[in-house]
C-alpha cells in the first residue's frame, strides 16, 4: 500500500490496513469487514497518546488538559488530521457513497484516522503508534497547522474559569469609514493584556484576540505561565 510506504511502515498484516479504509458501504457490497471495530480501538489509542502528550508538556493543570484534549480528539480534529495526511485518498467506498462525495464526508474522513491508528497499533504495537503520533500529529498541533477551535472566546473563558481569573475585552481603536471600519480589541486577564485582534467587526476582533491569547497559552509563553498558576 502506497500510504504505508509514505510513512515508512512495513506491515506485518496488510489486511488490517485494508480493513481500516473499508467503509460499511464498501464492506456490504464486497462482503468484507468494515473499519468500525478498528475505529473503536483507535479512539482509545488516540486518547491515550494525546493525554500523555498534554501531561508531558507540563503546561496545564488537570482541568485545562481535559478541555484541550476534547478539542484535539474530536470529529473536527480527526477530520483535519486525515486530510493533512491524505488518508481519505485511500478510502474504499460503496458505489453510491463514492458518487456522493464520501471521500470528503466529515464523519467518514474523521473515522478513518482512528481506524488507521487502530490498525497500526495491532500491527506494529504501541511504540510505533507513539512514533507516528510524534512525527506526524504533534507538529500539526505545535505549528498551528490546524485550526481546532470554532469559538475561541468560549475556550478562553474555560481557561479563565479554571483559575478563577477575571476576563474582559477592551476596544482600543476604531478606524476607517462606516462601511469599512476596523476594530482592534485586547483581551485582558487579571489586568494583563494577553491577546490582541483586529477585524471588521467587534465580535470578530474579540475572537481573534482570544485566539492570540490561546496561542500564547499553547506555546507556554512566560507571561502566561507566570500569571496563570
Amino acid at each position: 500500500m502506497e500510504l504505508l510506504d509514505k510513512f515508512n511502515i512495513k506491515p506485518n498484516d496488510i489486511t488490517l490496513y485494508e480493513t481500516a479504509f473499508s467503509h460499511t458501504s464498501y464492506a456490504n457490497e464486497h462482503k468484507v469487514k468494515s473499519y468500525e471495530r478498528l475505529e473503536f480501538l483507535g479512539d482509545a489509542v488516540l486518547e491515550l497518546l494525546m493525554s500523555e502528550y498534554l501531561y508531558k508538556s507540563n503546561k496545564y493543570d488537570e482541568g485545562e488538559m481535559t478541555k484541550i484534549r476534547a478539542h484535539y480528539v474530536c470529529e473536527t480534529a480527526n477530520y483535519e488530521y486525515s486530510l493533512k495526511l491524505g488518508l481519505n485518498e485511500y478510502l474504499k467506498l460503496g458505489k453510491g457513497e463514492e458518487e456522493n462525495g464520501g471521500k470528503y464526508r466529515k464523519t467518514i474522513v474523521s473515522d478513518i484516522f482512528e481506524s488507521f491508528l487502530g490498525a497500526l497499533y495491532l500491527d506494529q504495537g504501541l511504540e510505533t503508534v507513539k512514533e507516528f503520533f510524534t512525527n506526524y500529529i504533534v507538529p500539526l498541533i505545535e505549528n498551528h497547522e490546524i485550526d481546532f477551535f470554532d469559538d475561541y472566546k468560549s475556550i478562553l473563558q474555560e481557561f479563565v474559569q479554571t483559575g478563577k481569573r477575571s476576563l474582559e475585552y477592551k476596544l482600543v481603536s476604531e478606524e476607517g469609514p462606516s462601511h469599512n471600519k476596523k476594530f482592534t480589541v485586547e483581551v485582558v486577564i487579571d489586568g494583563i493584556v494577553y491577546g490582541r485582534g483586529t477585524s471588521h467587526s467587534k465580535k470578530s476582533a474579540e475572537q481573534t484576540a482570544a485566539k492570540d491569547a490561546l496561542d500564547k497559552a499553547q506555546k507556554g509563553s512566560l507571561i502566561w505561565e507566570e500569571h496563570t498558576k
